[in-house]
């Protein structure tokens, strides 16, 4: 653990972190107490937060936003917290999508209601984490393992709750998994070997934890559950309070989700980056070369981190991002369309390749990028056999969930029996 110089502009200063998913904001927030730096989720969301958002946000900004806002000024309001002490961690980035706008926002909405003096730490795709000085270099790695190992747990937690002998059982060793991930990033040294080699052994610790549950069937053999495919925009699809749990309402359907990650959209803009370069005619370049040797550490970490998992995750194994954009280039080419349309539709192709018993994408409300995606589903489900794929918007506002998820089911079952139908004649 490395720390922080007393000069350090984030010194005395606690980061918070929106929860877009409640375990990858643990580890993320332990990964910049990992280089000295004090930081935390934002407290879970409730009531509240959407009073506070659907106060300080417009109507006219997407789900998502009003969720942060509401939460980072639930954080404000507390007697308990001091302003002056408060970095609020919203980062950025280019594209058509509104989050784009989420961190300018933030900030007049502070700067509007006399918290001038609240810090907002945003990286972009251009200046990374400039904002953390020299701390930059030592944090964009342990963040980056950070955010693989929630991701790995989560996938494991989605993979055995279905099954699980007791009520709890896999969200209890998810929570002791996630806690010692946390706690290994936190009191092991930064220095990239010592660390990699103390989280894969996190990682097997993990691995241990699950298996002691139940031997899970494999996705396409007898007793297995359906699988349900689930896309979407990012924060929806991993944000609980989003998207009123669906996943957990799919599960008492007797369905097994697989859930796109975070990690998904992080080797996205890297792929983004290469064919920015190469449009430029700047892939010869020590820009490229300096991009091409962080993408070969990242998929080092990638190997070493999953590598427990191999027999786990067989039949369910997360595919290579320029797999996705290929599964995508009929309906949507990469060079044409951009962001979280392309992976939707993309992600969907191979999930149904995979077995999938259907698709379900979660959106907020007015999303363009849920929007563009309902609009080429009915194509895609047509050339994939008839797989039912279903849009779900979430704004904040009740919903008959459970009504349509059971439909959604009746659906998603019929077309699972038709497939294993044929194969079987």
């Amino acid at each position: 653990m490395l720390s922080a110089d007393g000069n350090h502009p984030l010194a005395g200063k606690r980061i918070y972190i929106p929860p877009m998913a409640a375990g990858s904001a643990r580890a993320f927030a332990a990964a910049f107490r990992a280089i000295g730096l004090d930081a935390e989720p934002t407290a879970p969301s409730n009531q509240r937060t959407s009073e506070l958002g659907a106060r300080y946000t417009s109507g006219d900004e997407c789900y998502p936003a009003k969720v942060t806002v509401g939460d980072f000024m639930k954080l404000l309001e507390d007697p308990a917290t001091d302003p002056s002490r408060v970095a609020l961690f919203m980062p950025t980035a280019e594209g058509p999508c509104r989050f784009g706008q989420y961190a300018p926002y933030l900030r007049h909405v502070l700067d509007q209601h006399g918290y001038r003096g609240v810090e907002i730490l945003s990286p972009t795709s251009h200046n990374g984490y400039a904002g953390l000085g020299n701390l930059a270099k030592p944090f964009v790695r342990t963040g980056w393992r950070a955010l693989l190992c929630a991701d790995l747990l989560r996938k494991l937690l989605l993979m055995y709750r279905p099954y699980e002998p007791a009520r709890g059982d896999a969200q209890s060793a998810h929570e002791a998994s996630l806690g010692d991930v946390c706690r290994t990033l936190e009191g092991t040294p930064v220095d990239p070997g010592v660390q990699l080699q103390a989280l894969h052994a996190s990682m097997v610790r993990a691995r241990g934890r699950f298996r002691k549950l139940r031997t899970l069937p494999s996705p396409q053999s007898e007793g297995a559950l359906p699988v349900i495919g689930i896309v979407g925009e990012i924060f929806c699809r991993l944000n609980t309070f989003s998207n009123e749990n669906l996943v957990e309402c799919l599960e008492q359907y007797g369905a097994e989700g697989w859930l796109s990650d975070i990690v998904e959209w992080i080797w996205y803009t890297i792929s983004e980056q290469f064919r920015k370069l190469e449009l430029r005619g700047r892939l010869w370049t020590a820009e490229a070369l300096g991009a091409w040797v962080r993408k070969r550490v990242q998929k080092h970490d990638e190997h070493v981190l999953m590598e427990p998992f191999a027999e786990d995750f067989r039949g369910r194994e997360e595919p290579d991002i320029l797999e996705v954009l290929e599964c995508a280039r009929p309906y949507l080419p990469r060079e044409g369309a951009f962001g979280e349309m392309v992976l939707n539709v993309g992600k969907a192709v191979y999930l149904a390749r995979k077995g999938a018993a259907g698709i379900i994408d979660i959106s907020p409300f007015t999303c363009m990028n849920g929007i563009v995606c309902e609009a080429i589903y009915p194509r895609v489900s047509r050339d994939l056999g008839g797989i039912p794929i279903r849009n779900f918007y979430f704004d904040g506002t009740q919903s008959d969930l459970d009504r349509d998820l059971g439909v959604y089911m009746e659906l998603a079952r019929s077309y699972r029996g038709a497939a294993v139908n044929v194969n079987h004649y």
